[in-house]
């Protein structure tokens, strides 16, 4: 009976995904247990993160805060999703991570509730986000993403063909339009993904979308 109900939440996540034709079409809970519709954000480029508090990338917390400081004013918005899947370094509640995140880097990104991006309880949102953009592959030049790549090719050759998320700070960037433009995977950092939320936050410019996007840095 488990196993069937198991296999039934797949197939209706599946199901949900191929359905949707944007992130707007997704609910969230926010770090306090509210719901939360995506479709608040329409209009804006964002940048959909699964992160944790105890991993070696976690450091990337501050650059993502400055990266939104950069362009938040352009239309530019960090969701920010905890996951405790990958070595269980997002340990704790969401109100416990939220604190550690708000002193240790001053991120005033939106943050939401901890979630399963991939199995059987995955987030349906992470089911449409992976199926629009399949693993992008790690930084080799980058130590700890040579050691990824060694560790997961070692258990599986052909790792890289699976869409499901490897990693903490896996990065998906959305367009205006709610559909998926890019994905980044753990080792890429603000510098490598600037120029894509750039390009974005340029298009329709000054085209009755406000001219808050048409700010020059």
């Amino acid at each position: 009976m488990k196993k069937l109900f198991l296999t039934f939440a797949l197939v209706t996540a599946c199901m949900l995904s191929i359905s949707a034709q944007s992130v707007y079409d997704y609910q969230v809970k926010d770090d306090l247990g509210h719901d939360v519709s995506l479709g608040d954000y329409k209009g804006k480029v964002l940048l959909i993160v699964n992160t944790a508090t105890r991993c070696g990338f976690t450091p990337q917390y501050k650059e993502l805060e400055e990266l939104y400081e950069k362009y938040r004013d352009q239309g530019f918005v960090i969701l920010d999703f905890p996951c405790n899947q990958f070595g269980q370094q997002a340990p704790g509640s969401i109100r416990e991570i939220h604190q550690f995140c708000t002193a240790n880097f001053n991120i005033e990104f939106p943050q939401f509730d901890k979630i399963e991006v991939n199995g059987a309880n995955e987030h349906p949102l992470y089911t449409f986000l992976k199926q629009s953009k399949g693993f992008a592959g790690f930084n080799l030049d980058d130590k700890i993403g040579k050691l990824l790549d060694d560790r997961f090719r070692q258990q599986d050759p052909d790792y890289a063909k699976n869409p499901d998320i490897k990693w903490n700070f896996t990065k998906f960037l959305v367009g205006k339009d709610g559909k998926v433009v890019k994905r980044f995977e753990p080792t890429a950092t603000a510098q490598d993904m600037d120029a894509d939320i750039k390009a974005l936050l340029g298009k329709g410019c000054c085209k009755g979308e406000g001219k808050s996007c048409c700010k020059k840095e």
